[in-house]
């Protein structure tokens, strides 16, 4: 039975980060700064809450009588006591026998072609700590996108506005920045899971690191290139914001609507139709939350019964990327051109080319995760060096074509030209030069 890592981890972000927006708040308190003070509460307390109902929800807590463990969600301490208890069923597993099991079965990785199905015994103790990794992988994910990314922002830009960054603030900042990019690594293989069900998937640990990197470097790059928009154009990043969140949150509705699918009824079995609306826009909340800092990697599919499509949409990849580098590059512009005093000491072009090339560092790790390091690669129908290839044969065909069309046309353009030069008559001589004019005048006058 596996170590519960993933939950220690969560666990540990999760109070790291609330103590320290805690007292972070407590001293821009003392200074007087009741803005930046309720600002920190609320991007500390609001996933805080969030984290709790997830927990109860996924534990089906509602519908069973536990007061004491909802009393300690109250009191936001449901990891903790969570935490406690995996621990608790881990010690317990190795020295008591389980009565009952299941049987589960998973196919290999594709080896020569060939993918072997395999049976596993599953006891009630590690189907326990089954749900509790996935009951916080899913808090994890809700605690970076809906409260550590908003903090990291908020503190960023504290810090550039004053132009100092005291011990607290730097420590804020540094548990936000290892929140999101934890928890975008826990969407990321929460994807895979999902995706390659049937299969029984092992990360390796070059996996965890290149995925660790590509999110460092996209997530990084993309809250300073937000933050020093801000600072000058604070009015404008309010609708850059509602563009960017409300095009991923009707995304997957307008996708649903489309296609004409019933409304799913088979989320829960106990939520009513108005709970499960509510439920829904959450999931397409924390969607829009997720994909305004980084690539959700979860493709959001309501008619679904797993609420998530399967298929590798390479297509929506790259025009992701694409158009997040362009979106990137033109708020950099504007901020270069826009730009206040406090910036006198930073050298603008350079501070521009350091974060556009940190951004296509992420995009490189990505690419190298695809292709070496993904733990089903084998399954893909299609390689990254492939589609790479295939894009640039469609770009090189069609240069290649429109050059073509080119010369033919200036071909034919020069030949109609001379066709028409040829068609001309050329017209004879009929008045003298002028110098046999004036030599004949003269004869005549001698």
């Amino acid at each position: 039975m596996k170590f519960p890592a993933s939950v220690l981890a969560s666990v540990f972000l999760f109070v790291a980060e609330t103590t320290a927006a805690l007292y972070l708040s407590s001293t821009y308190r003392s200074a007087g700064d009741r803005i930046w003070q309720s600002l920190t509460l609320l991007f500390s307390l609001m996933p805080c809450a969030l984290v709790q109902l997830t927990l109860l929800f996924v534990h089906r807590d509602f519908s069973r009588d536990r007061p004491l463990v909802l009393l300690l969600h109250l009191l936001q301490l449901g990891p903790l006591f969570r935490c406690f208890e995996v621990f608790c069923i881990y010690c317990q597993s190795n020295h008591n026998e389980e009565p009952y099991v299941s049987i589960t079965k998973k196919r290999q990785m594709p080896k020569d072609g060939l993918s072997e199905e395999i049976e596993k015994e599953v006891g009630q103790a590690e189907g326990k700590l089954f749900t509790h990794r996935s009951a916080f992988s899913r808090a994890s994910v809700i605690q970076a996108f809906l409260g550590s990314a908003p903090q990291l922002t908020l503190q960023l830009y504290i810090s550039v506005l004053q132009q100092t960054a005291t011990i607290g603030r730097c420590f804020i900042m540094a548990l936000s920045l290892l929140s999101i990019v934890y928890g975008a690594l826990r969407c990321n293989i929460l994807a895979i899971k999902i995706k390659y069900d049937e299969y029984e998937v092992k990360v390796k640990v070059l996996a965890y690191v290149c995925i660790f990197l590509w999110r460092s470097f996209e997530i990084a790059t993309r809250v300073i290139v937000l933050v020093l928009f801000t600072s000058v154009l604070k009015i404008w990043v309010v609708i850059v914001i509602l563009v960017n969140f409300f095009s991923f949150f009707l995304y997957p509705w307008i996708l649903f609507w489309c296609s004409g699918s019933p409304f799913p009824e088979n989320i829960e079995k106990a939520l009513s139709r108005v709970g499960t609306t509510i439920v829904l826009c959450f999931l397409t909340l924390l969607y829009a939350g997720i994909n305004m800092f980084c690539w959700s990697a979860v493709q959001l599919k309501i008619d679904n019964p797993d609420l998530i499509s399967k298929s590798q949409n390479w297509y929506g990849l790259l025009i992701y990327y694409m158009m997040r580098f362009l979106e990137n590059a033109v708020l950099l512009l504007l901020w270069y051109f826009f730009k206040t005093d406090i910036y006198v000491y930073v050298c603008a072009p350079l501070l521009i080319l350091q974060l556009l090339i940190g951004y296509c560092t992420a995009i490189l790790f990505m690419l190298v995760f695809y292709q070496f390091f993904h733990p089903c690669k084998k399954l893909f129908s299609s390689s990254v060096s492939e589609s790479i290839r295939s894009c640039l044969r469609c770009v090189c065909w069609a240069c290649m074509r429109q050059k073509s069309t080119e010369s033919v046309e200036k071909a034919e353009t020069y030949l109609k030209s001379s066709t028409e030069q040829d068609a001309t008559p050329s017209t004879s001589k009929i008045s003298p030069e002028p110098t046999e004019m004036w030599s004949a005048i003269d004869l005549h006058s001698a």
